[in-house]
């Protein structure tokens, strides 16, 4: 029986910037707050990005606002929160990084059941005309669909 994932918040500018390789699934260490308000879909991805560090990865950047009934038990939402992934996948992913110019870059927030999940993408940094030949080609394609919606119609 596999349950549904349900997503809370996307890193759009993600997939502007970078050429994502691969996606990974991680679990994400978080507090009872933090899980209420990210169910409530306060959180953001935008300027986020992974890090490895003495054999553990962690999430940087990523903005998850205090929960409003939380009061004393609220923590910094811009702190620092570990991953939980396999040791293999971590040190795969730790070597990767350091040697081909790779990023790490959270793509997605969702929730699995009751759990939150994070997709990670193994990330390669787009140059300007990357991101001009990216937008062109998107701009082509609703072109020629509205020529084709329009030719349907007539």
């Amino acid at each position: 029986m596999k349950t549904e994932k349900r997503v809370v918040a996307q890193n759009k500018k993600a997939y502007h910037d970078y050429f994502i390789e691969e996606t990974y699934e991680a679990g994400i260490e978080l507090f009872g707050t933090e899980v209420k308000s990210i169910r409530q879909g306060k959180l953001n991805l935008k300027d986020s990005w992974c890090s490895v560090v003495e054999g553990e990865i962690f999430i940087n950047g990523m903005h998850v606002s205090p929960y409003e009934q939380g009061n004393i038990f609220n923590k910094d939402p811009m702190r620092v929160r570990k991953l939980l992934m396999h040791k293999k996948e971590i040190i795969k992913l730790f070597s990767l990084v350091k040697q081909d110019g790779y990023s790490l870059i959270p793509l997605s927030v969702y929730f699995v059941g009751s759990k939150v999940k994070i997709e990670i993408g193994l990330c390669k940094g787009k140059k300007l005309h990357d991101k001009r030949a990216t937008d062109a080609e998107r701009s082509a394609k609703r072109d020629i669909e509205r020529a084709m919606k329009d030719r349907q119609h007539d």
